[in-house]
């Protein structure tokens, strides 16, 4: 599944209609956020901290629309601190947006 750009468009203009500055400003805003987050995932070194990273990251993802990184993040709760190759594709994902 690929990461649907038109879909966080839509949901941000749907949010603060079609201002196409605002929606590049949140837009900008929401990729610094998602590689934060993909940051605190990488960085997590207990259970807790992997999960808590993942579940914000999902959080993130859903407030703009971002279907795929969704589902990877609430994927990663499921799986082991630091695993590699989910990081792997974290990654790839928030490298799409």
């Amino acid at each position: 599944m690929a990461i649907d750009p038109g879909a966080i468009h839509a949901a941000l203009a749907a949010a603060v209609g079609d201002d196409p500055a605002l929606i590049a400003e949140l837009r900008a805003a929401f990729v610094e956020s998602a590689r934060r987050g993909l940051v605190a995932i990488e960085g997590a070194r207990d259970e807790e901290a992997w999960r808590a990273a993942a579940w914000r990251l999902k959080g993130l993802a859903a407030s703009f629309g971002a279907v795929r990184l969704v589902a990877l993040a609430t994927e990663a709760t499921r799986r082991p601190v630091g695993d590699p190759a989910m990081i792997r594709r974290l990654r790839q994902a928030v490298a799409r947006l």
